[in-house]
């Protein structure tokens, strides 16, 4: 029986519904119920058959999932994991057949809306922009945020989803934005495995929300294991909600409501949920709901079975528990239908879901069918009687089911083969794949970035203006007046990160702003980077300009995966299906000891494809490229100078308005003898050494490349060899990490090699962090002294009669 007398299903009271009708619903909640099993149960064969790569699938989470769908409005917000595919059949997020359609990795976005074949299955999205890259109206769908494949990753970007609602409901002045928000009433739900809530970011987030209190609404799917690994290694007492329990707000303080609810009850989940997300939504309390006594019938994954490491004992109680076979007893016992009907519901289902699949199946196949069939023709008439190309035409058309890869494979041996054998046919053969290769990146590897009317490379370009009256300032104070102007001019601009609020940032970036513009827009956080960048994350998928900060450079390794695995890849994941114009600002570079010194820049580099990296080398340039960003879409991560907060600049007259173009390298001295390469602060040290250069004869090119992502799109670096002929790269990152992209880039990509007269080098840090003390970082990064003798030894090597050696 159903205590409470509500069950709420397509959002309508069932209270004020006859029998008739409610036996409708749960009849039609029994059917998506065992649709999405069929659909598990049919992907795994079609996965061990070989016509899928991998498979994951919700079997197991069926009827809790219906329960969440029937609370889960339009303008909410889900932020899970893989899962959840009941919930996003039942909410209509997704559908049997594009569930099958991303199985197969169906690059046709039409297909496959949620990721176009980027994403292994069950990993769900809602197409948030329009095809110019501009918003569509979240209001009047249900959202889903595009997961991820770390089981815990989507808790810090639920913690910004849900705190977006809390922005929205309290700051008026965001009123206008009537497409992102209804009054802030909007809850983010997340779901999330038994054993992934062993991870930090799990609690990090967690901890944040009863802080924050925002309405996030935290689901645990519990079927006590961790792929093998049972709940008495994962979890303190076995029971995550046991452990919570602390969180429990009590009369006068913060925290959660906190439920718990058995898997396979239908009426409890149902009614469970009902009163949670009521609370969540109305009071903006976080809640959590454990989900106790979950099966997981198929084991973890395709890559194994489940029997290896569950006794015997406990498949038979899992069998009897199963969540369906649970609900197919409720609906007989109460009378709701029979078991023939339940049979023949069942039989039509299995029926549906098979029928889908292979329409998926097919449509997948139907574009290579014809790329198969032309590559076959063309081989065989480029043959003409050569036993090899025939062999590849005729292997080629017996192949059953080909794939992509097989067919252009095929192709691309053939031209191979042919190149000596100049034809009409071969000419054809080029020509076809010539033709393809856009098509495939198009499909493949395209929308890094969002490329919308909106892209950083569409903003105006606006010289920094200067006037007689214009003061000389510290950069931290010009970097202030940079923030508080673009503050005034666009109220969905929010900051936060620790110290950020009423000091106004360690290096008094923010001092002041906080009381000029509330502590909704200026933030202080807790001592926690990966859910500050979450949030960041969150508010930017919602709309809101975020500038989430992380106080020193070192410390983004605490936020790493979070922007690597989810920032970075938010537009490839989705084919520019969503996107999240988050900018991160940190200070890095020289200053003293093991953890304020940071220039990891090859580990950013390598990890951050997918977001710009900033590098500039002073205030007037971080606020130029400031503008830039605030005016368009696109994540970034912007690195401030630590030791220039204090150096004197001239403050433009149009602070808040100037932009500097990113990708665009800048000539800071002409030169004739080497082109030196740097940025940053290490870039001060590069002109300094100039200085004493030309003392010795030696006139040397300094260009600053002020973004590392995008890297001088102008090419200003092979311009610059174009004169002198040699390279030094100046870099205070370990030996081998910037300066290696750096090299790959002026070498390879712009060219440069060719341009060499002599062997190109690099002055880098040594390959440990710099000691306290200034000694440890002279003898630890590039010194002047470094950078002198190092541009002289280049000048030796090709003239040692005018430049003798020094030492």
């Amino acid at each position: 029986m159903i205590s409470s007398g509500k069950i709420i299903a397509n959002e309508i009271d069932a209270s004020e519904l006859t029998f008739e009708d409610f036996k409708a619903i749960v009849i039609n909640d029994y059917r998506i119920a065992f649709e999405s099993r069929q659909a598990s149960l049919l992907g795994r064969k079609e996965v061990l058959t070989g016509k899928a790569k991998f498979g994951i699938f919700g079997d197991g989470k069926e009827v809790p999932q219906l329960a969440m769908a029937k609370v889960f409005k339009k303008g909410d917000w889900r932020a899970g994991y893989y899962r959840d595919q009941t919930f996003a059949f039942a909410t209509g997020i997704s559908t049997v057949k594009e569930f099958f359609a991303q199985l197969y990795a169906n690059p046709d976005v039409e297909a496959d809306p949620a990721s176009a074949g980027r994403q292994m299955n069950s990993h769900f999205s809602t197409r948030l922009l329009n095809e110019d890259g501009t918003w569509r109206n979240q209001t009047n769908v249900k959202n889903t945020s595009s997961d991820i494949s770390t089981t815990g990753g989507q808790m810090a970007r639920l913690l910004g989803l849900a705190y977006a609602s809390k922005l929205y409901k309290e700051n008026k002045e965001l009123d206008y934005l009537k497409h992102f928000s209804v009054n802030g009433d909007e809850v983010a739900f997340g779901t999330i495995g038994n054993a992934s809530t062993s991870e930090g970011v799990f609690f990090e987030a967690f901890n944040a929300a009863g802080v924050l209190q925002v309405p996030m609404a935290i689901s645990v799917w519990d079927d006590g294991y961790g792929i093998s690994v049972p709940a008495k290694y994962q979890t303190t007492k076995e029971d995550i909600s046991e452990v919570l329990k602390g969180f429990q707000r009590g009369e006068g303080t913060n925290g959660y409501e906190i439920f718990k609810v058995r898997g396979w009850d239908y009426p409890g989940l149902c009614e469970t949920y009902l009163k949670a997300i009521e609370i969540c939504r109305t009071e903006h309390v976080p809640v959590l709901i454990h989900v106790t006594e979950v099966t997981q019938p198929q084991g973890h994954s395709t890559s194994g079975s489940h029997e290896r490491y569950k006794s015997k004992e406990r498949l038979q109680w899992e069998k009897e528990h199963d969540c369906i076979l649970k609900m197919r007893e409720w609906v007989i016992e109460s009378a709701i239908a029979t078991d023939e009907e339940i049979t023949a519901l069942e039989e039509e289902a299995k029926k549906f879901v098979k029928e889908v699949q292979k329409e998926a199946w097919n449509e997948f196949l139907d574009t290579i069918k014809q790329e198969q069939a032309d590559v076959v023709r063309m081989v065989n008439n480029l043959a003409n009687g050569d036993h090899q190309l025939s062999k590849i035409a005729a292997q080629l058309a017996s192949t059953h089911d080909a794939l992509r890869r097989e067919v252009v494979s095929s192709a691309r041996k053939a031209i191979r083969l042919s190149v000596s054998k100049p034809s009409a046919a071969r000419e054809e053969l080029v020509k076809w794949y010539e033709s393809k290769t856009n098509y495939y990146r198009e499909l493949y590897n395209s929308k890094l970035f969002t490329d919308g009317v909106e892209s950083p490379f569409n903003v105006a370009k606006v010289p920094a203006e200067y006037s007689e009256n214009s003061k000389m300032l510290d950069g931290r104070e010009l970097l202030n007046a940079c923030f508080d102007a673009n503050f005034a001019r666009d109220a969905r601009l929010v900051a936060f990160g620790e110290d950020l609020g009423y000091i106004g940032d360690v290096n008094q970036g923010f001092a002041g702003l906080q009381l000029k513009y509330g502590d909704l827009r200026v933030i202080d956080t807790g001592i926690r980077e990966a859910t500050i960048i979450g949030q960041g994350i969150g508010l930017a998928m919602r709309g809101l300009r975020p500038i989430a900060e992380i106080q020193y450079l070192d410390y983004l390794l605490y936020a790493i995966t979070v922007i690597s695995d989810d920032l970075a890849t938010v537009s490839y994941r989705t084919k520019a299906g969503q996107k999240a114009p988050l900018i991160i600002r940190s200070r890095g570079h020289r200053l003293e000891g093991i953890w304020h010194s940071g220039s990891p820049m090859g580990m950013l580099l390598g990890s951050l494809r997918g977001i710009h990296i900033c590098v500039p080398r002073n205030m007037t340039q971080a606020a130029g490229m400031y503008n830039t960003l605030f005016r368009s879409d696109e994540p970034a991560l912007v690195i401030e100078c630590l030791n220039g907060y204090r150096l004197k600049e001239k403050l433009p007259d149009n602070v808040g308005e100037f932009t500097v173009a990113l990708g665009q390298a800048e000539i800071i001295k002409q030169g004739r003898d080497i082109t030196v390469v740097s940025y940053g602060s290490t870039l001060r040290l590069v002109e300094e050494a100039a200085e004493e250069l030309e003392t010795l004869g030696i006139d040397i090119e300094v260009i600053d490349i002020q973004t590392l992502l995008p890297f001088d799109l102008s090419q200003l670096c092979r311009q610059s060899l174009q004169k002198t002929n040699k390279l030094l790269i100046v870099d205070e990152d370990v030996p081998g990490g910037a300066s290696a992209f750096i090299l790959q880039q002026v070498l390879e990509t712009q060219q440069g090699y060719y341009l060499l007269d002599s062997k190109p080098q690099t002055l880098t840090a040594k390959a440990h962090r710099p000691p306290y003390g200034s000694d440890g970082d002279y003898f630890s990064k590039p010194s002047v002294d470094d950078i002198v003798e190092a541009a002289y030894a280049m000048m030796n090597e090709t003239n040692p009669d005018r430049y003798p050696k020094i030492y």
